[in-house]
């Protein structure tokens, strides 16, 4: 019924039971709202453990009767308390060297299930990156957990049900863990180790609940046991080192029994643990998906290269690692290396810097083998394979693509195949960058969260995946470290492992968009409140820099990094003064945060930012901005800034602006000329000054520098650069050239807005606004984004002289839809919507009319 056109809600009742076949559940009685998305919990708080079913049922606003109610859904709490954990850190017993990689650590222990069993959890996390078992089976499909955090303030841990993996006798648990973020090598260069801790350990707490209602508590202490894993070494960057012949068959397994033979193993080289203090205070439940494997592909094309090295082709530049199948003798060794493009036939690994991104493995003597790494991963299009014992074949290799497991919730199509390119090239670079917090590039000596480009990418990160739970969680570590310093300023890194002070313009901002992205796309206004105190000591920082002034340009800034002119060697000499970048960006943050503050009932803070966005925006124009609307920099990211931060004053200086970036544009030959500030504003700036056609001329250029200059050089990532690979097919110079960076994506927000003309109208697309601009030659285009409420769509197309608007607006939503040619926009409720616009014949007006809306069943 809530599918039916025009439906809103009136009402809903919500039914708890705290066991499926309670006779009477606890009823929230009917509640006269409209909200259903984000609604409170109307009932008691949960309590350590505890869990509840509940279910729902609304009302509509025409109908007198209920909606059926809903299947029950289990909710259920973890640990909320330090108290509640009585788990120990355990580390290795021996002895060391963390100056350098070390093996990954086995530990188990055995233990007995005297009855039944009803529940079991499991709640774990680690110094390091963990793989679990119970009684020889793996208790998840979840890879590299529990994911990096700053740990010294957060350390997530993770829930599991393992019910069915336990039984009456004998049990056995087993935990292996790497060094992952932790203790592992991280930045540049030599990087560094040890920035969390120079001992890896494992925390696990095993619940078993038994139908009499006793309860068996089974968690990591002195009586565990641990060993040297097989994982000789395991790296981030460097990758990972597997020697089969170190296998411990049966090693999680009751009795540690060979699963083959069933004989006893060698427990001779087991040792015990060493018991750690540590905080439980910082174990926190996480908030987002865990990374899993999400997708395999087969090699496209197994090759030679001109050394005679063996090359394998996926066809896609992707994240992850490659999975073999291999037999051969005991002690043959194979090395699997990666990278993302070729440089001149051979594997291009100069990009990597220091990143060795090689994987080995040592075969046993057992025969057919199948392996692949669990403690690194890697950015990589091809594979270099050495070693190999006979012919090669397809079927021997997969590439297996990892991420945060999120939900997809975008996507957009148009009639120009590369455009839809563009777009697929999007995905796969969010995909790739966000392995649990999101990062700058997947494959160098890198990796890191910065901030700046997370700033930029946030509104079309939000549309293509269901992103909030891993944003909410980084946001969280931002702010734990930005206000832990002593200046109460953000890091351009989170979590923060460089050493450097840098109070960056765009990067720093990231403390008051990214929320505020985050509100607007799904929105939960506690997501402001929790994050306010970071907003507002950010821009209370900056303003403190500036004085009086009100212009923020005392210092060295990142600027509008990487634009087309940017030299190889020094990627922040952007044509755009730094100063202009800064001032701009605190008006606009300042602005923000005063629309937070109003929103969360802060008055008074909301009218003190306001002022302050009032007067940077004054010194803005004073310094930058002539009284006709000229630009001191006459750049494509000045103008683009100036317009769609609001900083013009008079009609006369936007129109006189909007005029002047059309002619840069024009003059630079409708290639792009911004870098990650300007990127995601240009097009939107041309579209405010009436031009729409020419950023549809600039969305399609193809010569370097634009947009699909990449995509015809088979392209299938977002590159850092826009001429990260040279049209010679050489690789760029500079240390900053990656294939996988999703900042200069950041346009495809663009593409859902205007090309499909699908856009948030009110925060969380409680309301649409349906504008699409068709334009470039496009026949068709059109976007579809599962919001909170349901799938909306917004899909046109133009034969000949008609054009055709077809619209999906969820339930309890509505839309502004502006046809085309209409002369006014149209309010319409949930459903679906047919538009049909026939422009008339020559010698009529131009002015087309609309022939037919109407709104279909269903």
């Amino acid at each position: 019924m809530t599918d039916a056109p025009g439906w809103r809600q009136a009402a809903y009742e919500i039914q708890m039971q705290w066991a499926l076949d309670s006779h009477q559940p606890w009823s929230s009685g009917r509640i006269e709202s409209d909200e259903s998305v984000l609604v409170p919990w109307p009932a008691t708080s949960l309590e350590s453990r505890e869990r509840r079913h509940v279910r729902v049922r609304v009302w509509g606003v025409s109908g007198a009767d209920p909606s059926p109610w809903s299947d029950w859904y289990a909710v259920e709490a973890g640990l909320l308390r330090p108290a509640d954990w009585t788990a120990q850190l355990i580390s290795p017993g021996w002895v060391e060297d963390s100056t350098v990689a070390q093996p990954a650590v086995l530990f188990r222990h055995d233990f007995d299930i005297t009855s039944g069993v009803e529940s079991a959890r499991l709640y774990v996390t680690a110094h390091g990156v963990y793989e679990m078992e119970i009684n020889g089976a793996p208790v998840s499909e979840d890879v590299l957990a529990p994911g990096w955090t700053s740990y010294h303030h957060r350390l997530r841990y993770y829930t599991y049900d393992v019910t069915d993996l336990l039984r009456d006798g004998a049990n056995a648990i087993g935990g292996h863990v790497g060094e992952g973020w932790y203790r592992g090598r991280l930045t540049w260069g030599e990087g560094k180790r040890n920035l969390y801790g120079d001992r890896a350990g494992l925390i696990a707490q095993l619940e078993v609940r038994h139908a009499d209602g006793r309860v068996t508590l089974v968690g990591t202490d002195g009586r565990w046991q641990c060993a040297r894993s097989p994982v000789v070494s395991s790296e981030i960057y460097d990758g990972e080192v597997y020697d089969a012949r170190l296998e411990r068959h049966g090693w999680s397994s009751p009795g540690h029994l060979d699963a083959d033979t069933h004989a006893d193993t060698d427990t001779s080289a087991w040792s015990s643990v060493n018991v750690l203090p540590f905080d439980a205070s910082t174990l926190v439940a996480p908030t987002g998906p865990a990374v899993r494997r999400t997708q395999e592909l087969e090699p496209v094309e197994i090759s030679t290269s001109p050394s005679g090295k063996i090359l394998v082709d996926f066809g896609q530049n992707l994240v992850g690692w490659v999975r073999i199948r291999v037999e051969g003798e005991a002690g043959q060794e194979i090395t699997i290396r990666h990278a993302e493009v070729l440089d001149n036939g051979e594997l291009g690994v100069r990009p990597l810097r220091s990143a060795k991104a090689t994987d080995r493995y040592i075969l046993n003597d057992s025969g057919l083998q199948e392996w692949e790494p669990r403690f690194t991963f890697h950015g990589f299009r091809y594979a270099e394979i050495e070693g190999w014992p006979g012919r090669l074949d397809r079927a021997d290799v997969r590439a297996v693509v990892c991420h945060s497991d999120m939900e997809r919730t975008g996507w957009f199509e148009a009639s120009e195949p590369e455009l839809e390119k563009l777009h697929e090239n999007v995905v796969w670079s969010m995909r790739g960058n966000f392995v649990d917090i999101p990062t700058d590039c997947p494959q160098r000596d890198e990796r890191l969260g910065w901030t700046g480009d997370l700033q930029v990418f946030a509104p079309t990160g939000s549309f293509l995946y269901d992103c909030v739970g891993t944003l909410t969680s980084w946001l969280r570590d931002l702010s734990c470290e930005q206000l832990a310093s002593p200046d109460r300023m953000p890091s351009v890194v989170v979590p923060n492992v460089v050493d450097m002070r840098l109070d960056a313009a765009a990067w720093g901002d990231a403390t008051v968009l990214v929320p505020w992205v985050l509100y607007e796309r799904f929105g939960d206004v506690e997501i402001l409140r929790a994050q306010f105190e970071s907003m507002t000591a950010w821009v209370d920082g900056v303003a403190a820099k500036i004085g009086d002034r009100g212009l923020w340009d005392c210092e060295w800034q990142l600027g509008d990094w990487l634009d087309p002119s940017a030299p190889p060697d020094d990627p922040a000499a952007a044509q755009t003064d730094t100063g202009l970048v800064a001032t701009a960006y605190l008006a606009r943050s300042a602005e923000v945060v005063g629309h937070a503050a109003k929103l969360i009932g802060e008055e008074e803070a909301s009218a003190r930012y306001a002022a302050l966005a009032d007067r940077v925006r004054e010194a803005f124009n004073d310094e930058y901005v002539t009284p006709t609307g000229r630009m001191a920099a006459d750049t494509q990211t000045a103008f683009a800034l100036a317009m769609e931060f609001g900083l013009l004053e008079k009609p006369e200086q936007r129109e006189r602006a909007g005029r002047r970036l059309a002619d840069l544009v024009h003059d630079n030959h409708y290639r792009i000329g911004t870098g990650f500030v300007g990127t995601p504003l240009v097009a939107d700036a041309l579209c405010s000054a009436g031009e729409t056609q020419l950023a549809y001329r600039l969305l399609l250029e193809r010569s370097c520098p634009s947009f699909l200059y990449p995509v015809t050089m088979g392209a299938t990532t977002v590159w850092e650069r826009w001429d990260s690979m040279l049209p010679d097919g050489s690789i760029n110079p500079g240390e900053m050239t990656s294939f996988n960076h999703y900042a200069l994506g950041a346009v495809a927000d663009w593409l859902h807005r205007t090309v499909a003309g699908l856009a948030p109208g009110a925060p969380g697309y409680r309301h649409l606004t349906v504008r699409p601009q068709p334009g470039g030659g496009l026949t068709y285009a059109g976007a579809t984004h599962e919001t909170p409420y349901g799938q909306a769509r917004v899909a046109w197309r133009q034969d000949g002289h008609v054009f055709t608007l077809d619209v999906l607006v969820p339930p309890s939503c509505t839309a502004t839809v502006h046809v085309p040619g209409g002369d006014e926009p149209i309010e319409v409720q949930a459903g679906r919507h047919d538009f049909r616009v026939e422009h008339r014949p020559a010698g009529y007006p131009p002015q087309p009319r609309i022939v037919r809306p109407r709104i279909e069943e269903g």
